[in-house]
């Protein structure tokens, strides 16, 4: 569980594929595609009438989390999306321009089975709640993994055996808390900095039901 999110999902396509030897025991024709930037999605668009010989296609399109990161790392993002209502805007501006709803549209006159979900939803944080550990200890707001974690009892959830819950456990003393409603985790050091840095930004990898809960849905052509 490294902190970093690009070494967190560098291998997806891969983890697909074996997914799917297991369930169907045989190959299945795929693809797996993660879009990144405008001029990918329009390459997308492009191969759209390709992709339709493969039995799945799995478009991933990371916007809205990029966008979540850059409203908390950006001052003009956290300008445009400075409430629930500017951000959900904002988010809804980008599709409507997207090369997303234009491939959604050529998809609308075929004969397909779409489905559309998300891996993990976010919460806007409001209140900070302090807690102190090892440099080791993983930097998410939401959670802390790690041995000898000095926190508000009262502001969390703890799992002191991580193998309890199917989760990983990279020292032997290692427990994890994840922050309750909508606290996020701030270090003594520089407090009121980073509060003032973090308070009313997005974010993810607690257990609210906003977080844990993923919505689907799913498509099939008019008959």
């Amino acid at each position: 569980m490294k902190d970093e999110q690009g070494r967190q999902n560098l291998h997806e396509d891969t983890f697909l594929a074996d997914q799917l030897k297991r369930l169907y025991r045989k190959e299945i024709r795929h693809s797996y595609t993660k879009v990144l930037t405008h001029e990918q999605g329009r390459d997308v668009l492009d191969n759209l009438s390709n992709l339709m010989n493969n039995n799945l296609n799995v478009l991933v399109y990371n916007f809205v989390d990029m966008l979540s990161h850059a409203r908390t790392d950006m001052a003009m993002i956290r300008e445009l999306a400075n409430d629930e209502a500017a951000y959900r805007s904002l988010t809804l501006s980008w599709f409507e321009h997207s090369p997303l709803l234009d491939a959604l549209r050529w998809l609308a006159q075929k004969n397909v089975r779409l489905i559309i979900t998300t891996d993990h939803g976010t919460i806007r944080v409001k209140k900070p709640s302090k807690i102190v550990g090892y440099k080791s200890t993983n930097t998410n707001l939401r959670y802390k993994q790690g041995k000898n974690l000095n926190y508000n009892s009262k502001d969390v959830f703890v799992i002191k055996n991580p193998h309890d819950a199917q989760l990983p456990l990279l020292h032997m003393s290692s427990i994890f808390v994840f922050a309750k409603d909508d606290l996020y985790f701030v270090y003594p050091n520089n407090y009121n900095q980073f509060v003032n840095y973090f308070n009313g930004t997005f974010q993810h990898g607690g257990i609210s039901l906003e977080e844990m809960i993923i919505p689907y849905a799913t498509y099939i052509p008019k008959s």
